[in-house]
């Protein structure tokens, strides 16, 4: 019954001043919304990044011509790759699942009247199941493409939606690349956009057309290597640099004349990057909470000065000196506590406003949810026990005397 008395004492005491109450908490409320929001941009900017690496495909390497020095002087991209280690690539290393040699370069596309500029890839038909893409109309290139070097290609929504509009289906019909004419035998599916551009906005065509009719090279810019497992990357990789090596015989000791990248790595220092940002937001959201405790311990010094014969009245029937202690103390907790429901509830307003609002994604978890709730609570306490002991430590004869 004491700890009941003592919470109804307390609320009593916040209700009796609500504009005051309601400021304090202010604070709190702000504070916590802030920090919910803020972590739930991080999260959100978080997981656009993953989806967007995801997009390319899971569990990759990509394998890149490397670069030409002159002293110390980075010049440019040498032309090392070639179809071959890709085929070896494939046939030597027994975590590959699939391999996509490619090669790439912006063209101007036409269609009678209407033109656009779009990169063309020349791949091989294992690109649509190693880089995650979907025909959903029409096919994809097949072996014989290659072999006959077809002038066939298969374009991407944005391309379509440029060239044909909407609602007509492009199938069978010819554009330009680079002034040659190539039939389109296949659509995309959409993939949206990415951190890495629009991926809607391609032109895939056979590896050996356009290397022999568009560029006019024999040489490889990337090869993606799907490995069957994420476990098994770093010594797929190790594998592959072996073997590049080797058959590029490149001395012992010397640079590699190529580059291997690992979507996995890649995909963790984007996340260390988001995280800290993250962090880095939600400090500067938490100094409002400790703002608001601040105003927490003022509002609670005032409430003490101004119920000091309160307090004398009630240590002089009988209350204690924990008992003070732990009404002003449930006091300062009830604020607290209080505001940082309301703040939660702002946060998730915020969020939701946010992505509305503005192209970043927002995502609440539930430990964003429970450190905001935790650490009010806790400024709560915090800057609830020096007014709390302040209010013990009265004197009840010097209390009483108190006008």
């Amino acid at each position: 019954m004491l700890i009941e008395e003592l919470f109804m004492t307390s609320v009593r005491g916040i209700i009796a001043n609500k504009l005051r109450s309601f400021l304090t908490m202010l604070g709190i409320i702000i504070g916590v919304a802030s920090v919910i929001t803020m972590l739930a941009l991080g999260e959100g900017a978080k997981l656009k990044v993953s989806n967007s690496i995801k997009q390319l495909g899971t569990n990759l390497l990509f394998i890149s011509p490397g670069i030409s020095r002159r002293g110390p002087i980075r010049m440019s991209n040498v032309q090392t790759l070639t179809f071959e280690d890709a085929e070896a690539i494939k046939s030597e290393i027994p975590y590959v699942d699939n391999i996509a040699p490619e090669n790439s370069r912006n063209y101007q596309i036409k269609y009678f009247n209407k033109n656009t500029n779009a990169p063309v890839y020349g791949t091989i038909p294992s690109y649509e199941y190693v880089r995650n893409f979907k025909t959903i109309d029409g096919r994809f290139i097949n072996d014989n493409d290659l072999k006959t070097m077809k002038r066939v290609c298969i374009i991407g929504q944005t391309v379509k939606n440029e060239l044909f509009g909407e609602a007509f289906s492009p199938i069978g019909q010819e554009i330009k690349i680079k002034g040659i004419t190539f039939e389109i035998i296949g659509l995309l599916e959409e993939k949206g956009q990415s951190n890495f551009g629009d991926n809607d906005n391609i032109i895939i065509v056979p590896l050996t057309t356009f290397q022999k009719r568009l560029a006019g090279v024999s040489h490889i810019q990337n090869i993606s290597v799907k490995i069957i497992s994420e476990n098994l990357m770093s010594e797929a990789e190790k594998l592959i640099e072996e073997l590049l090596r080797k058959r590029h015989k490149i001395k012992q000791g010397a640079e590699n004349d190529f580059t291997i990248r690992n979507q996995a790595e890649f995909l963790e220092t984007m996340n260390e990057i988001t995280k800290t940002f993250t962090y880095l937001l939600a400090g500067v959201a938490t100094v409002s909470l400790i703002v608001g405790g601040i105003g927490i311990m003022n509002i609670m010094l005032v409430s003490v000065t101004e119920r000091t014969r309160e307090i004398g009245i009630r240590k002089a029937i009988g209350a204690t000196k924990k008992n003070i202690l732990f009404q002003f103390l449930l006091e300062s907790i009830i604020v607290s506590v209080t505001g940082g429901i309301l703040g939660i509830a702002l946060g998730y307003g915020f969020s939701f406003l946010a992505s509305k609002l503005t192209e970043f994604d927002t995502y609440i978890t539930i430990d964003s949810i429970l450190i905001s709730f935790l650490f009010s609570v806790s400024i709560g306490l915090f800057f609830g026990i020096y007014p709390a002991n302040k209010a013990a430590k009265l004197s009840p004869i010097e209390a009483l005397r108190y006008e």
